[in-house]
């Protein structure tokens, strides 16, 4: 018999959002997670299941009953000759990678942050970059499903297909994934190479960075010409770093805290706190060499306020140049570095920001320093109306304001989303406040 939980108290990372469940349920098995749907269903209640709880966005809150994964955790099967491995929805990844090493294994492409669920890093649509590489659920080439009812589906390309396309990104709202095969690379070595360079450089000359480095990506500092960019290739080169303490933590992270609280009374700093650390932090080269988790995954410093939307790739320059713009001629609108700029293949997974198209991301965050929040929703509002107008697509796990009018508009196969999703859950018992924005 499952046993649940009263006043558990849910808060995500960020801290910018949390609900108090009702029942919270940490199953071991599929047959608790059984138990737990045939009670909801008695009751009338609403399930959600949640992951790491990375999300900066309520897409994991509910009053009803919360199911954490995070006991069925297991590596269940390893296919050496596929390069495939089968796990519980539950593992993290930062659990996973060493258990792949040790089989000369690898995730082909990784988000910033390990400590996310298998289960939530497919179903909310996390990304990297790399032109040739999709979005993480991309690497999926099979998983199971339980659903409302109670009946477990195999989905892949050949059994259930349809449902298969729907969810690999699945926001929770089709059943609790129980189990995902990945398919995997040979382990590999990634060296990162940051140099400094300016915006108008990097938007002039794309096509050729995204030619010359496999994981390309870059930073532009607001308030300025600025970019950092960051190459990531894979390397034979031993395991090297240029990391250091004083300069990653007193001053990347102590000193810049501390400053832009400061800005939060004397907003005029920010532009000045922008290029101070662009200065101080990202006009040398670096270099650094490790296994790739070791490169992929780094420290997002400390609480934020995110949005990250996928653009068609060919209109990168035109939104930047645009928000630029909106900066510049708004002295009173203040934005934290960095942008964050990442590129990502397209795909035919139905709720993708990547769907049919290959995608340029555009992450703008504002910092939370001491747990204060300044104030964004000028720039957030700004931001909004130049990825709409471009025709863009919010990622799932970070606020945003769109709703299914915008959704339908965004997704050619939202629609068919609609009806995979209404016919495993009739009743609507996987949904929340978030997702009843999203398809009502």
């Amino acid at each position: 018999m499952v046993h649940g939980y009263k006043g558990v108290k849910f808060q995500n990372w960020a801290r910018t959002y949390g609900c108090c469940p009702e029942m919270y349920y940490q199953p071991t098995s599929v047959e608790e997670v059984r138990e737990v749907l045939a009670l909801a269903r008695q009751q009338n209640k609403r399930v959600k299941v949640v992951g790491g709880g990375h999300s900066p966005s309520d897409i994991a809150c509910t009053d009803g009953f919360m199911i954490h994964m995070g006991k069925m955790n297991r590596v269940l099967q390893v296919d050496t000759e596929k390069k495939q491995v089968t796990v519980e929805a539950g593992i993290l990844l930062a659990d996973l990678h060493p258990q792949l090493g040790k089989h000369g294994l690898a995730l082909s492409n990784l988000g910033a942050v390990s400590d996310v669920t298998a289960g939530g890093v497919i179903g909310s649509g996390t990304h990297n970059t790399g032109i040739k590489h999709g979005i993480l659920a991309t690497q999926v080439v099979a998983l199971t499903l339980l659903t409302a009812d109670g009946t477990i589906l195999e989905c892949s390309e050949a059994s259930n297909a349809e449902v298969f396309q729907a969810a690999r990104v699945h926001l929770g709202c089709l059943g609790v994934v129980l189990t995902i095969t990945l398919q995997c690379v040979p382990q590999f070595h990634l060296q990162e190479i940051s140099f400094p360079s300016t915006l108008d450089e990097v938007l002039d000359n794309l096509d050729s960075h995204l030619k010359k480095s496999e994981y390309f990506r870059f930073l532009w500092f607001p308030h300025s010409e600025n970019v950092s960019v960051i190459y990531q290739d894979h390397t034979n080169k031993p395991p090297s770093s240029s990391a250091n303490w004083f300069w990653d933590y007193a001053i990347g992270f102590y000193l810049l805290e501390f400053l832009l609280w400061i800005s939060s009374f004397l907003p005029g700093l920010v532009g000045w706190i922008n290029r101070f650390f662009f200065w101080l932090l990202f006009t040398g080269k670096r270099e650094s060499s490790n296994l790739s988790h070791e490169i992929f995954t780094y420290e997002c410093r400390f609480k934020q306020h995110v949005q990250d939307w996928a653009i068609p790739r060919e209109k990168t320059k035109e939104a930047l140049l645009e928000l630029k713009a909106v900066l510049e001629s708004h002295p009173k609108m203040v934005a934290h570095f960095p942008v964050e700029v990442r590129f990502t293949r397209g795909d035919d997974i139905l709720l993708s920001p990547c769907f049919q198209r290959d995608s340029c991301y555009m992450n703008i965050i504002m910092y939370r320093p001491y747990g204060k929040d300044i104030p964004r929703l000028d720039y957030w509002l700004a931001y909004e109306t130049i990825m709409k107008k471009v025709g863009g697509r919010p990622h799932w796990a970070k606020a945003h304001n769109c709703t299914r009018k915008d959704f339908e508009k965004m997704y050619p196969a939202f629609s068919k989303f609609c009806a995979i999703r209404e016919k495993l859950d009739p009743t609507g018992m996987f949904l929340n406040a978030y997702l009843e924005k999203v398809f009502y």
